[in-house]
C-alpha cells in the first residue's frame, strides 16, 4: 500500500474530523496559519492538504473569510443509486395521494417532516414586514392598485441584477412577475403544451409538477437521474429521438427530492441538445440561492442562445413563502406568457412585489443567504446521520448540495405508504416516495424536510425508523 505524504496525512486528519462530526457542513475549519502552528507543519503543506480536500468536494475557500465544510464524507454503501424509470411516457394519476399528504400538512398537531417549507425562524420576517409597512406608506395609492403584467418594474430590476450571480444576463423587460413559482410553471406548460403531449421530467421529480401534468392531460416521461449530478443526458437524447417530447421540465439546481445539481458543463450540453431539437426547457430554480457552496451554481438559462429556456423561480424558500411572489424569464415565449398571465389573474399582489423589491434594494440578502445556507447544510448532515443511525440496516440517503430536503431509500420490503399511515398515528407526517413518480414508483422511498432540526425532529426520525424496522 502506498504510504501517505505529509499533506495527505493532514488532509486525512481533517477529513476524519468532518466525518466524525467535529466539523459539520457550514462550519469554518482552522485557518492555514492556525493549523500550521497546531500540527507544526509548513504553510505549504496545509495549503496542499486543503487543496486536496477542495478537490474531494469536502471544503471550499471563501474569499476574505477562510475555509468551510460543504459536505461530509459518506460510505458509498449508504449512497442512493441512479434511478431507473420506465422508458415509456405515461398518463399521470397521483393527485389522490398528494392531496392525502397535503391534508396532513395542514394539521398543526403533527410533527411536519413532509412539506418542503423553509424554517420560519430563518426567514427575514422583521425586515420584510418593515419593508411592507414602508411601501404601503410611501405608495399610498399605487399600493392598492393593479400592478399589471409584466409586474413591478422595481422588482424586475432587482431580479435582473440577481440573475447575474447565476451567470445569466437579462433585462427587466425579459421578466414577468407571477404569483409564486408554481404559477410560472403552469403558465409555461399551458403556453407550450396541449392535452396528450409528452413532458420529460426527472425521476424522481417534484410532485406538484406531476399534479400539473395530470391536470393538463399531459403525459410524463421520467428520465434517469443521478442523486448528485442530475439527469442522464444520454438517456434524454435517446428519449427525444424515440418519443415526441414537447418540453422538458427540470430542476437543474438542487432537485426536489434528490437535491442533485447538474454541473455547469452538463447544463450547457443540455441546452445545446434541446436547442438542436427545438424543444423548450422549463427550468425551476427555486432552490438555486440555497447552495451550500459559496459559489452559486449557474442556471441552464445562462447557456440559452435561442430563447428556448423558460426560467421559473420565486422568493418562497428564502424570504416570504406567504407573499407568493415569483417570476418567469420566458425567452421567445414572453408574449404568450404575458397574455396568459393577464387572462389567468390579471396581476400579482402589488404590496408584496413592492415590499420584496424594497428589501432587495436595501441590501442584506446575500448575508441572509450565507446564514441560511450554513444552517441548512448542517441540518441535512444531522438528519442524514440520524436516518442512518435509526432506520433499518441497508437504508441509504441522498447527498444534497443545496436546498433543505433529504431523499431516503429504505430496504425494498418496506412500503413507505404503510409506514406513512403508521407514522400519522404517532402524530408525524412525511412525504412518501410514490408521489414523486408518474407511475407511483419509489414505494420504499420517502422524503424528509430538514429545514428545521431540533430534539423533537430527531425523536420523530427515531420513531419513524423504529416503525420501519417493524414492517
Amino acid at each position: 500500500m502506498k504510504s501517505l505524504t505529509l499533506y495527505e496525512k493532514v488532509a486525512h486528519e481533517i477529513s476524519h474530523l468532518i466525518e466524525s462530526g467535529t466539523f459539520r457542513p457550514g462550519d469554518r475549519i482552522p485557518s492555514v496559519r492556525k493549523l500550521n502552528k497546531q500540527l507544526k507543519v509548513s504553510i505549504s503543506t496545509v495549503m496542499e492538504a486543503y487543496r486536496l480536500l477542495e478537490d474531494q468536494g469536502l471544503i471550499e475557500c471563501r474569499p476574505q473569510s477562510g475555509y468551510y465544510v460543504i459536505s461530509s464524507p459518506m460510505d458509498k454503501q449508504s449512497e442512493i443509486a441512479v434511478s431507473q424509470p420506465s422508458t415509456k411516457p405515461t398518463r399521470v394519476s397521483i393527485n389522490d395521494l398528494v392531496m392525502m399528504v397535503f391534508k396532513a400538512n395542514r394539521n398543526p398537531n403533527l410533527i411536519q417532516l413532509g412539506a418542503a417549507i423553509p424554517n420560519p425562524e430563518l426567514l427575514p420576517a422583521d425586515k420584510i414586514n418593515r419593508a411592507l409597512s414602508s411601501v404601503t406608506r410611501h405608495y399610498r395609492l399605487r399600493n392598492i392598485g393593479y400592478e399589471f403584467v409584466p409586474g413591478c418594474m422595481e422588482l424586475r430590476v432587482q431580479i435582473a441584477r440577481r440573475a447575474l450571480t447565476a451567470g445569466c444576463t437579462v433585462t427587466p423587460d425579459d421578466i414577468v412577475i407571477t404569483s409564486g413559482c408554481q404559477e410560472a410553471i403552469m403558465l409555461a406548460l399551458k403556453v407550450i403544451c396541449k392535452p396528450g403531449d409528452t413532458i420529460a421530467v426527472e425521476s424522481p421529480t417534484y410532485y406538484n409538477f406531476l399534479q400539473a401534468i395530470e391536470m393538463l392531460g399531459l403525459k410524463a416521461l421520467e428520465i434517469p437521474t443521478h442523486p448528485r449530478d442530475g439527469i442522464n443526458l444520454d438517456t434524454l437524447r435517446y428519449a427525444i429521438e424515440h418519443n415526441p417530447i414537447k418540453a422538458c421540465l427540470f430542476i437543474t439546481n438542487f432537485n426536489n427530492p434528490l437535491g442533485s445539481c447538474m454541473p455547469d458543463d452538463r447544463k450547457k450540453e443540455l441546452v445545446e441538445m434541446l436547442s438542436k431539437y427545438d424543444i423548450p426547457l422549463i427550468e425551476d430554480d427555486i432552490y438555486g440561492d440555497i447552495a451550500y457552496s459559496y459559489q452559486r451554481p449557474k442556471i441552464a438559462k445562462a447557456f440559452d442562445k435561442k430563447g428556448i429556456a423558460l426560467l421559473c423561480s420565486s422568493f418562497s424558500k428564502t424570504i416570504a413563502p406567504g407573499y407568493r411572489v415569483g417570476w418567469i424569464i420566458p425567452g421567445r415565449y414572453k408574449q404568450e406568457i404575458e397574455r396568459l398571465k393577464s387572462i389567468t389573474n390579471l396581476s400579482t399582489a402589488t404590496p408584496m412585489q413592492l415590499a420584496i423589491a424594497d428589501f432587495l434594494s436595501n441590501g442584506g440578502y446575500d448575508h441572509h443567504l450565507r446564514k441560511i445556507r450554513s444552517i441548512y447544510a448542517r441540518n441535512i448532515s444531522l438528519m442524514s446521520e440520524a436516518v442512518i443511525k435509526y432506520f433499518p440496516e441497508g437504508t441509504k440517503v441522498s447527498r444534497p448540495s443545496g436546498g433543505h430536503v433529504l431523499w431516503i431509500e429504505m430496504p425494498e420490503d418496506i412500503d413507505s405508504l404503510d409506514l406513512y399511515e403508521k407514522s400519522l398515528k404517532k402524530k408525524i407526517s412525511f412525504a412518501p416516495g410514490p408521489i414523486f413518480s408518474s407511475r407511483r414508483r419509489y414505494r420504499n422511498f420517502l422524503r424528509f424536510n430538514a429545514a428545521t432540526w431540533n430534539e423533537d425532529i430527531k425523536t420523530a426520525v427515531k420513531i419513524i425508523g423504529a416503525l420501519a424496522d417493524r414492517l
